[in-house]
C-alpha cells in the first residue's frame, strides 16, 4: 500500500507523527515543529488558491521558504499534509466553541447561546474553500474516517451545551434529542458558510446564520407555542 493510501488511516486518531523517508517516526524538535507549522500555514494559502489536487510539493515549499527535504521530514505526501491541516484547523474551531460556551458568565438564555455559538463557529472564506475540497476528497478516499471523527467531536460539544439550555418541546421531533439538535445547528452553519464561496463578505452569512437559528429556536415561543425562551 502506498504512502498516499496510508495517510488518512494514520491520522484518523489524531495529529500524524512526522515520518522519515524510510517510514520510521522522526524525532519532533522545536525547530521541526516550527517548520511543520510554516509548511501548513503556506499550504493553507496555496490549497485555497489552487485547490487540492492542483498543488505540487514544490509550490508549498516555495511558499513556506523550505526545501523538499524539509517537507519530507514532516509529511510523507501532499495528502498527508492536507489531512493533517484539516485536522488541526477543525480541532482549533472545536476548541473555540468549547471555550465560548463555557466562558463566564454562564449562558442564561437561548439568544445568548446563539450569539456565542455563531461567533465561535464563524470561519473565513479560505477555510470554507479548503473544507469543501476536503469533503470531496474524504468522500472518495479513506479520509472519511477523519471527517467523521471531527464531526462527532463538534457534535458532542454542541449537544452537551445546547441540550442543557434549549427547551425542545416546540421543535420538530427529529430535533428534540441533543444529537439531533446539534446536527441541525451544524447543517445550518455549513449551509450558511457556503455562501462565502459566492460572496466573500463574512457579515452576510454571519447574519443569516444568526437569523436562521433565532427562527428555529426562538420564534416558536413568539407565536404562542410552548418552547424555548
Amino acid at each position: 500500500m502506498s504512502a498516499t493510501k496510508r495517510a488518512p488511516a494514520q491520522v484518523a486518531a489524531g495529529r500524524p507523527a512526522p515520518v522519515r523517508s524510510d517510514n520510521a517516526p522522526a524525532r519532533v524538535t522545536k525547530r521541526r515543529a516550527e517548520t511543520r507549522a510554516r509548511l501548513m500555514e503556506a499550504a493553507m494559502v496555496v490549497f485555497a488558491e489552487h485547490g487540492f489536487g492542483q498543488v505540487s510539493i514544490e509550490q508549498i515549499c516555495e511558499a513556506a521558504g523550505f526545501s523538499r527535504g524539509a517537507f519530507y521530514s514532516n509529511f510523507a505526501s501532499i495528502e498527508q499534509l492536507f489531512v493533517a491541516m484539516y485536522q488541526e484547523h477543525a480541532a482549533l474551531i472545536a476548541g473555540q466553541i468549547e471555550e465560548a460556551l463555557t466562558a463566564e458568565p454562564a449562558t442564561r438564555s437561548v439568544r445568548e447561546l446563539i450569539d456565542r455559538t455563531v461567533t465561535a463557529l464563524m470561519v473565513d472564506r479560505q477555510w470554507v474553500m479548503i473544507k469543501t475540497d476536503f469533503l470531496l476528497h474524504a468522500a472518495r478516499t479513506q479520509g472519511a474516517a477523519v471527517l467523521t471523527d471531527r464531526h462527532d467531536m463538534l457534535r458532542d460539544i454542541l449537544s452537551a451545551h445546547w441540550a442543557a439550555t434549549i427547551p425542545v418541546d416546540a421543535l420538530p421531533a427529529a430535533l428534540q434529542t441533543p444529537d439531533g439538535l446539534a446536527r441541525a445547528i451544524i447543517t445550518i452553519h455549513d449551509g450558511a458558510m457556503l455562501q462565502l464561496l459566492a460572496n466573500p463578505d463574512q457579515q452576510a452569512p454571519r447574519q443569516w446564520l444568526q437569523d436562521l437559528l433565532v427562527a428555529l429556536l426562538v420564534q416558536p415561543a413568539a407565536h404562542g407555542v410552548a418552547g424555548p425562551r
